[in-house]
């Protein structure tokens, strides 16, 4: 955390609106990118980050100064994220159309089009994971949490989610092997 976030959390516990929304225009596209790996919808990432500042906002003074906010932000969005996933109306909600689309800048047609598909591929790999699988590989592999991280983000002991991310790296090798040909049976082999 640099002096000059640190000085907005102070400016913000003191009721500086102006300082919170410094904060949330540094880190929302985090925040909103977290929430989106996990709900896999774009108004639901954008309601969950709306919640996850909301939320900051009320518990700002119980910030422990020092700490970084990114993380501490992040943490709270996972959070709401997951408990949207766990929730009943979301399982009965399917993915929208087009849910995953991307635009990919400066490859030239044909590398779009490839990056596309890789890009579709992979995240309708990481859909078909469990919810829990994908929370745990989320923060671990876009975020680069750490074990104690995740397991403090989703109230879950170190050695679940090392469970967890274990099986959805498996999962997820199964579902691209296809895709990823001779490289993933060579990478397999090594292991």
């Amino acid at each position: 955390m640099g002096p000059d976030e640190s000085f907005l959390i102070a400016r913000a516990r003191r009721g500086d609106a102006g300082a919170f929304e410094e904060l949330v225009r540094l880190h929302q596209r985090r925040v909103y990118a977290v929430a989106l790996r996990i709900v896999r919808a774009h108004d639901l990432a954008d309601d969950v980050a709306q919640e996850a500042f909301l939320r900051a906002w009320r518990a700002l003074d119980r910030f422990e100064l020092g700490r970084p906010f990114g993380p501490w932000i992040c943490r709270i969005a996972a959070n709401l994220a997951v408990n949207h996933v766990r929730s009943p109306r979301a399982r009965e909600e399917g993915l929208p159309e087009g849910h995953a689309e991307t635009q990919a800048a400066g490859l030239g047609p044909l590398g779009a089009l490839l990056d596309a598909e890789a890009t579709r591929v992979l995240d309708a790999a990481i859909g078909e994971l469990p919810r829990e699988q994908r929370a745990v590989l989320v923060l671990r592999a876009v975020e680069e949490m750490s074990y104690a991280e995740i397991a403090e983000a989703l109230g879950l002991s170190p050695g679940t989610v090392m469970s967890r991310l274990y099986r959805a790296r498996e999962r997820l090798a199964r579902a691209l092997r296809p895709y990823l040909g001779r490289a993933a049976e060579r990478r397999k082999a090594e292991a």
